[in-house]
């Protein structure tokens, strides 16, 4: 005697009965329901694999990126860089102040800034980590600020001394992500984008060039300053941006136009020499004390450079 085959098909005289179904739009004509049904399971698992490794596509690990960064800069040994430098004092009738700059490159650790203007001369050194500022012949600090960060994406010619230097500012290099900018990809080494609440710099999926860093303030979780890198110029077979734009909180601040670019002029040893930088200027009889404490660092921006303007 046959039975019942409980909710799917009746049979008769042990043979079962032609049933339509209906699955994806498509009319299934009896026994042939379980072969299609196979294959849209497995059509369905084919698309999801698909989608799932374009959505989580393998990242580059944070150390090759900066590694690989480095390597398209050029491995010059030194660059001179002549650029205009604009401050926007937006706390005061939004003055912009404009100053023109010359910077020296010694790789991969040592960094200069001069600025002579018609009232007053101002050189930052930045040497093996320590850092020097001078204003008409008076050493007024020994500190940098993060506006003074820009320069180690191109200082820092060795993985190793990148890596530490980042880690210092608060990016964790070990956490890289792909994120999207000015309708560009990009890798994000610091934070799992889209996450904008730690410190990260974002590298050009493409070519490597940074094109922003996203340095956030330890004491304060909203004192945010973003350093944007754009228009890259190629000069013997090395890269620098020639524009740099900083943003306080979502305001620009301050902007970098360069325009002169030397690679591999020779500097003395002693341009650099924060040491002997101190043991000149303390002779003079004449260190001003930092009291600009309890500034931002955008009020210690604005004051320094007030000296060299008014």
């Amino acid at each position: 005697m046959c039975s019942i085959v409980a909710y799917t098909e009746k049979t008769v005289n042990c043979k079962p009965t032609t049933v339509n179904r209906y699955y994806m739009g498509f009319v299934v004509i009896g026994t042939k329901y379980n072969y299609l049904q196979k294959f849209l399971a497995f059509f369905s698992f084919m698309v999801f694999v698909f989608f799932y490794t374009h959505a989580n596509a393998y990242v580059i690990p944070g150390p090759h990126v900066l590694e690989l960064m480095i390597e398209k800069l050029g491995r010059g040994k030194s660059l001179l860089i002549s650029q205009k430098l604009s401050i926007y004092d937006v706390s005061h009738k939004k003055n912009i102040i404009e100053l023109r700059e010359t910077l020296k490159y010694s790789f991969p650790e040592k960094f200069r800034s001069e600025i002579q203007s018609e009232n007053a001369k101002r050189i930052y050194v930045f040497s093996l980590g320590a850092a020097l500022t001078v204003i008409d012949d008076k050493i007024v600090s020994n500190t940098e600020t993060r506006f003074d960060c820009y320069k180690d994406v191109f200082l820092y010619r060795s993985r190793i001394l990148l890596q530490n230097r980042l880690s210092l500012l608060g990016v964790d290099t070990s956490v890289s992500s792909l994120g999207r900018f000015q309708n560009k990809t990009a890798y994000v080494i610091g934070a799992k984008y889209p996450d904008e609440s730690v410190s990260q710099i974002w590298l050009d999926k493409n070519t490597f060039q940074p094109v922003r860093w996203i340095i956030i303030d330890n004491k304060s979780n909203k004192d945010v300053l973003e350093i944007r890198y754009g228009d890259w110029k190629q000069t013997h077979k090395a890269w620098y941006p020639m524009r740099i734009e900083f943003y306080h909180n979502d305001i620009l601040v301050r902007e970098i136009y360069a325009d002169k670019i030397k690679i591999n002029p020779s500097f003395s040893d002693e341009l650099f020499d924060i040491e002997h930088l101190k043991s000149v200027y303390l002779n003079l009889g004449s260190v001003e004390k930092d009291n600009s404490q309890g500034l931002n660092d955008i009020q210690k921006t604005i004051k320094e450079f007030k000296k060299l303007y008014e």
